[in-house]
């Protein structure tokens, strides 16, 4: 799949927290591999069980993730002509009852329908040229990387719901950058918050305006932890909360209230 043809050229910068593509692709790749391991083994009665998502079983989140790589290889098929379509097949609801109907499959059927979508997926980026990564899709508004992006969180993120042994401090320091990033758009209009992680430089995330290095003084909650906890806390996970300590004016306070998760939010 190249040469799609509404893709501008110019190039996106690279950063550690927008890995360039082969980079993307190849965490992809890894986050795919991670991710069938997880579930090879499972049973019906493992899939039957709860996930660490309230209201979900494993075969919840097997569901959800097959539809998301189902959604962002249909996202490619588009792009390549040129075109956008919604990212689910009649949109939200038609994900939700996608998730229901497939969660209550056996675990050999979710394995398969799990490992299709991941090849049609991983086949679809991996057929891209480097032109290709900045064509538009309608996933918040984005390009192709967007949905790149996408995938990797969802396939690392998922990994840890579904409670077989991925921990979020297995987060690499690339993906804790990305969800830095990603995830500013969950601090509040008006706040301001300083992250600060052990052995990587802090920075600044402030409400609709997206992230920062540290130069600035003023009021400001400061967040200070493990990367891998402060990426867990920032995405609506349960962090090592012995690790995290937030301040304001140098006393201790609670962690920042933070907004839902930036799905609606169009791509920087």
């Amino acid at each position: 799949m190249t040469g799609f043809s509404n893709a501008p050229g110019s190039s996106v910068p690279k950063s550690p927290d927008r890995p360039a593509s082969s980079q993307l692709l190849s965490n992809v790749g890894t986050a795919a591999a991670d991710f069938r391991s997880r579930v090879a083994s499972l049973t019906d009665a493992d899939v039957r069980a709860p996930s660490r998502l309230p209201g979900w079983s494993r075969g919840h989140v097997l569901a959800h993730v097959a539809g998301v790589a189902d959604a962002m290889a249909r996202q490619l098929d588009y792009a390549a002509r040129g075109e956008t379509i919604e990212l689910y097949d009649g949109g939200s609801d038609g994900r939700n009852r996608a998730i229901e109907e497939g969660s209550v499959r056996s675990a050999d059927r979710l394995r398969a329908e799990l490992d299709a979508a991941l090849d049609r997926a991983l086949s679809a980026f991996g057929d891209l040229s480097d032109e290709d990564w900045h064509a538009p899709i309608s996933y918040r508004d984005g390009v192709v990387r967007d949905g790149g992006l996408a995938l990797w969180r969802e396939l690392v993120i998922h990994a840890t719901d579904l409670g077989t042994g991925s921990e979020a401090d297995s987060w690499s320091p690339q993906f804790c950058e990305h969800l830095f990033d990603f995830l500013s758009a969950r601090v509040p209009a008006g706040v301001r918050v300083r992250l600060q992680p052990f052995g990587m430089a802090p920075r600044v995330l402030t409400g609709n305006t997206g992230t920062q290095t540290f130069a600035t003084t003023g009021s400001t909650v400061s967040v200070n932890g493990m990367a891998t906890d402060i990426a867990a806390w920032l995405a609506g996970r349960t962090p090592n909360l012995g690790s995290l300590r937030a301040e304001a004016a140098a006393d201790g306070i609670d962690l920042p209230k933070l907004l839902p998760w930036p799905s609606g939010i169009p791509a920087k």
